[in-house]
């Protein structure tokens, strides 16, 4: 793959900022994470050469004097809210994202609900994390929020949520996912804190949109197909423009909630530290892209990736198409249709030559495409990984890795035993079946050696995968789309 963004450098430059930002402040500092303080896939893909784990690896050196706060909304509690690229709950998520940071030596402090108006689902929630000996306070909704200042700057606003009890001078406030409200979690301490004497500060680690790129980049684009749901809308900001007669990018809820904090520091200290939203922020993202080209490539592949994501989330779940028409004017704006993505034409063209069979498509690291088609024995998409690795190790294409007779009992546990109505087999069963023959199958051995090499591939299915098939993708780390066409067992 191409690379577009200096990883080391971020490293080395957004812990010097944040280091900055620490010091800037006195007793405490709360310190928000928008966007996935690891596994960050959605910025690995529209920065080729940024790690998933980057922001985590940079607050390692810091873990000495911070602890990490968790914040889950109650509404995404309520309404079972998934995280598409891991396939499992946001309350799921919350106890796997507590897990991973005390594995990279991070205290866990407790856990933040938020938008709690008396559901149910969330009360059963917080019992389970008590029963698992979790801290859980509750924070609740303020009605007329972010506007209404004089309520939400006071003991009927911020002053009803719960006091959440930190032990470290670096708070590490992050969500599994946006629209948790972890900002307003931290403007709740800070109104809290502030009656205990204490005197706190706030800052924001954002990752996108990219202040200092242009607002209708690719980039700050993709940021807004990927938050679709929330109605996100990336804008100038105009508190920034105002103050130094420059442009920022910034995005519609720091900008409504700007005057709200602004109101909050002037309480605390007399005035307000920052002048624009974008002031709040600690981001060096757009000073580390190596190849704007490059990044905005990828950019415009993710953004028809969302499209794709959220024409099929339309067809599985049948909620309202507010989410695939935003993202619909987002491909306008950017002058992008579903051709730009090669494996969308080459996987449409392979199905055409197989009179409507569901096909799929890859684009392999140095742009070679690689086709299959459904038969009797596979799908698609197993068919798929056997090509592509085939190709990869130098195989033959005519080459059979799993002999037929090998396949047909497979077939007969899945429909006789297990009462399958799919006799075909699946990516895992195919990658299981050539593990087994490679202990005496050489060329099933050089085949799964080539796996790592399908990290950063793309593809493309004319059908809606399994989840099975789409997980076993994700875990190869290649980035899928599907057709919004149900399967056709």
């Amino acid at each position: 793959m191409k690379i577009g963004f200096d990883n080391e450098k971020y490293l080395k430059v957004q812990s010097e900022q944040i280091k900055k930002r620490i010091g800037q402040f006195g007793d405490k500092l709360y310190l928000e994470f928008g966007g996935k303080l690891f596994d960050d896939n959605h910025a690995s893909r529209v920065l080729p050469g940024f790690l998933p784990d980057s922001k985590l690896r940079m607050l390692v050196q810091l873990s000495d004097c911070a602890e990490i706060l968790t914040v889950i909304s109650a509404k995404d509690i309520e309404k079972n809210k998934m995280r598409g690229d891991l396939g499992i709950t946001y309350d799921e998520d919350v106890l796997r994202l507590r897990a991973e940071f005390e594995n990279a030596g991070f205290y866990c402090g407790g856990v933040v609900i938020t938008h709690y108006n008396g559901q149910s689902s969330a009360d059963i929630y917080r019992k389970r994390l008590e029963r698992m000996g979790i801290k859980v306070y509750y924070h609740y909704t303020i009605e007329g929020y972010p506007n209404n200042v004089a309520l939400i700057d006071s003991d009927e606003g911020f002053g009803r949520n719960d006091y959440v009890d930190t032990s470290r001078p670096l708070v590490i406030v992050t969500a599994p996912g946006p629209g948790s409200g972890k900002m307003a979690v931290c403007l709740s301490q800070l109104y809290q804190e502030n009656r205990r004497g204490v005197k706190a500060g706030y800052a924001k680690f954002e990752t996108f949109p990219v202040w200092n790129l242009p607002l209708k980049h690719p980039v700050n684009m993709a940021y807004e197909a990927a938050t679709a749901d929330l109605n996100d809308v990336n804008m100038i900001d105009p508190f920034h423009l105002e103050a130094y007669g420059n442009i920022a990018v910034n995005y519609n809820r720091d900008i409504e909630i700007f005057p709200v904090l602004n109101a909050i520091f002037e309480g605390i200290y007399g005035e307000s530290p920052y002048k624009s939203p974008t002031d709040m922020g600690v981001n060096m993202i757009g000073y580390c892209i190596s190849d704007e080209e490059v990044c905005g490539n990828a950019a415009r592949e993710e953004i028809i990736r969302r499209y794709y994501y959220a024409l099929c989330n339309l067809a599985e779940k049948g909620t309202n198409d507010n989410e695939v028409n935003k993202i619909a004017l987002i491909m306008k704006q950017a002058k992008l249709t579903t051709a730009y993505r090669r494996t969308t034409v080459a996987a449409h063209e392979r199905k055409e030559q197989c009179d409507g069979s569901p096909t799929a498509a890859i684009e392999l690291q140095d742009g070679t495409i690689i086709t299959s088609r459904t038969s009797s024995l596979l799908g698609s998409s197993a068919a798929l990984l056997l090509n592509a690795t085939k190709h990869l190790a130098g195989i033959p294409h005519e080459k059979k890795l799993i002999a037929e007779n090998l396949i047909a009992p497979i077939q007969k546990t899945k429909v006789e035993y297990l009462h399958g109505h799919n006799p075909r087999l699946h990516t895992d069963e195919v990658l299981v079946a050539l593990s087994l023959l490679s202990n005496n199958d050489e060329d099933c051995r050089k085949a799964l050696d080539q796996l790592p090499k399908l990290c950063g591939c793309q593809v493309h299915s004319t059908v809606m995968l399994s989840e099975v098939d789409r997980k076993i993708f994700n875990k190869l780390g290649v980035g899928l789309t599907c057709d919004p066409v149900s399967k056709q067992e």
